[in-house]
């Protein structure tokens, strides 16, 4: 299985099961995260760009997983992509480059086989 179906199936699979449990501050959270990635002063684009950035500052791998899946169906480039990751590396400084490293193989996945 691709990692990009892998995170895909894991990520919907475990969504439905924390939904499922009807926990309204978790709603909640999740409708407000919903609602500071919409179209805004900042474009979707520019706020999906953001949110890699500080995903991999604060390096989780399942974030970073998540926007650069965004990015992709968004047409962010790949030079954008490694623009990206510098700053990030600039900001984190060289505990991003673990992180880095897989965000790479993600983008490569997602570049070949797409969405998943």
């Amino acid at each position: 299985m691709s990692i990009v179906k892998e995170f895909n199936d894991y990520r919907s699979r475990m969504n439905d099961r924390l939904m499922a449990e009807d926990n309204k501050v978790i709603k909640r959270f999740w409708s407000l995260d919903n609602q500071t990635y919409q179209e805004g002063a900042l474009d979707v684009k520019t706020k999906e760009m953001l949110g890699l950035v500080a995903s991999m500052v604060l390096r989780c791998d399942d974030c970073i997983r998540y926007h650069l899946g965004k990015c992709h169906e968004l047409d962010v480039t790949t030079e954008q992509i490694f623009e990206i990751f510098a700053v990030a590396n600039m900001v984190g400084g060289s505990i991003c480059i673990p992180h880095t490293r897989r965000a790479v193989e993600y983008w490569d996945a997602l570049q070949t086989e797409g969405n998943g």
